[in-house]
């Protein structure tokens, strides 16, 4: 293995990972844990919900794009370094 090689198993490594923990952290489409913890549903809790919930699905999109687009990138430089 080249160092080359070695880097960018590690960069995938450190997307996929990276795309796991961001997607476990989302909340899922159920909006009745509020029922369940005995929290009130208050005007600030619903934004603060919404706002962490856009973050990491933005996040989410920028590392599946940079996961996609590093794929593709690896697959180029071993097509043309004749491996």
């Amino acid at each position: 293995m080249t160092g080359l090689e070695i880097f960018f198993g590690v960069v995938l490594l450190l997307f996929s990972i990276a795309i796991v923990v961001i997607i476990l952290l989302q909340e899922g489409q159920q909006q009745n844990l509020g029922a369940i913890t005995g929290g009130a549903d208050t005007f600030l809790s619903k934004n603060k919900a919404r706002s962490i919930d856009s973050f990491l699905s933005r996040w989410t999109k920028v590392i599946a794009v940079g996961f996609f687009l590093m794929v593709i990138a690896i697959n180029a430089v071993m097509y043309f370094t004749g491996k």
